[in-house]
């Protein structure tokens, strides 16, 4: 039984869970059982995909098949407090997409070419694992979410409910379940980059860890949530 609580993130590491999941399954011989709380969304629904069976609640936010790439362009604000940008490459290619220059079309063009390679890759794994369930609709891969409700419609999950009700009433009252989690430091979560005997390790990591707090901020509420 997986508990999922995602609105996404690399394509890449999702997958390699996916995986993961997979090859345990089979090796073990178990069924797998993923249960949706808040929101199961791109590479979040992408890991659930791995279930072989998705349960959410009612109100759970699942889907978002599409792929999406972000960030922030500062040429003028270079230009405003004074800065020259200098970088140096061998290849032609090698600082596209740079933030710090303005956006060029063939850079764009080709970052989108990427986006529906992988685009096509993960509705090819919803079309496999969802095979017999998914409902003919246009909007399933247009990168759309919905309520748990509405996504059992599409069938996107195959139930609505939550994992410690649905276990009882599959294995009996007397199921008793036991989270398996990851280790955290001894006061939580670890800053990342952050090193013990470097101050500018220390900043360093508090800026990394900043970044990706807003980053992942971001990409929760996209959701509302």
């Amino acid at each position: 039984a997986i508990s999922i609580n995602s609105p996404g993130g690399s394509p890449v590491q999702s997958r390699l869970i996916f995986t993961r999941i997979r090859e345990l399954a089979r090796e073990k011989q178990k069924k797998v059982l993923v249960f949706v709380e808040d929101v199961a969304a791109s590479g979040g629904y992408m890991i659930a995909l791995a279930g072989d069976e998705i349960i959410a609640d009612a109100t759970s936010i699942v889907g978002s098949i599409g792929v999406v790439s972000g960030g922030f362009g500062f040429p003028e604000l270079l230009k405003k407090i004074g800065v020259e940008r200098r970088v140096y490459t061998a290849g032609e290619n090698k600082v596209i997409l740079d933030p710090f220059q303005p956006e060029k079309e063939k850079d764009i063009e080709y970052l989108k070419s990427l986006q529906l390679e992988i685009h096509q890759v993960f509705i090819s794994m919803v079309r496999e694992r969802r095979a017999g369930k998914l409902r003919d609709d246009a909007t399933v891969f247009s990168g759309l979410f919905w309520s748990g409700t509405r996504g059992l419609e599409l069938g996107l999950i195959d139930g609505l409910g939550d994992m410690r009700q649905e276990l009882k009433r599959r294995y009996g009252q007397k199921t008793k379940l036991e989270l398996v989690t990851a280790g955290r430091g001894l006061f939580g979560r670890r800053i990342p980059g952050v090193s013990p005997v470097s101050l500018e390790g220390a900043a360093s990591g508090l800026a990394t860890g900043l970044v990706e707090a807003a980053e992942e901020r971001a990409l929760w509420s996209r959701f509302g949530l």
